[in-house]
């Protein structure tokens, strides 16, 4: 018998921002990214892929005004 016998689970919004998180840091297992393409939301993807961008720049941007003030 096959593992898979329903459709696949849609992941929720934390499973994707986990998702995208690593996808930043640029450390996915295979098996990890598979399971990933066939359970994430698109639209949750592009959420948090953009709370991502914005949250790592605003860091940036701290990080460099406190070191430039100092």
């Amino acid at each position: 018998m096959s593992e898979n016998a329903g459709p696949p689970r849609r992941a929720g919004f934390l499973s994707t921002v986990r998702a995208v998180l690593w996808s930043f840091a640029g450390v996915r297992k295979r098996k990890d990214y598979q399971q990933d393409a066939t359970s994430l939301n698109p639209v949750y993807v592009v959420i948090a892929g953009v709370l991502a961008a914005i949250v790592f720049v605003l860091t940036i941007v701290l990080v460099v005004r406190f070191v430039v003030s100092q």
